[in-house]
């Protein structure tokens, strides 16, 4: 027992920067909708969600089409109509942001192609409350291609 405790704790000091990477749903301003597009520019396939680095198209704008498009359907409850009338863009400048997108197992359960370095894509999603801190959005919705993909759950 002792020895398992030793090997617990010895591997605690490589987790600690995993967990402190991870941000959960409570750090981000649900009721402002940002959208994002862009280049992507780096990629991290990885868990415990895919993350990349956009960097966006300027000048940033709302795509006309953006409240009219159609959604996928999914299993939470995700009112993305509301969400996508909702939509506006950041008020901070940052040409790059990263991008948290879902975990690698709902990436799969959509079928979403890992993406490129080079790949231009939309994104609608939420940032920190206020935008403070770093230029990071979680993704509700992904626009690639002609392909939406909707992050909050699995399809439904």
């Amino acid at each position: 027992m002792k020895r398992r405790t030793a090997i617990s704790l010895a591997l605690l000091p490589g987790l600690l920067p995993l967990a402190r990477a991870h941000h959960g749903w409570s750090s981000f301003d649900q009721q402002r909708p940002l959208y994002l597009q862009g280049r992507v520019q780096s990629v991290r396939w990885q868990n415990p969600h895919a993350e990349l680095v956009l960097e966006l198209q300027s000048p940033l704008t709302l795509p006309s089409d953006l409240a009219r498009r159609a959604l996928p359907a999914q299993t939470a409850p995700v009112d993305g109509q509301a969400l996508l009338a909702r939509a506006q863009l950041p008020r901070r400048k940052d040409p790059r942001w990263e991008i948290e997108l879902a975990p690698l197992t709902r990436m799969q359960a959509w079928n979403v192609t890992p993406l490129k370095v080079g790949d231009v894509m939309g994104v609608l999603g939420f940032t920190f409350h206020e935008e403070k801190g770093e230029a990071i959005l979680r993704a509700e919705y992904l626009f690639v291609g002609a392909k939406t993909y909707g992050l909050r759950s699995s399809p439904a």
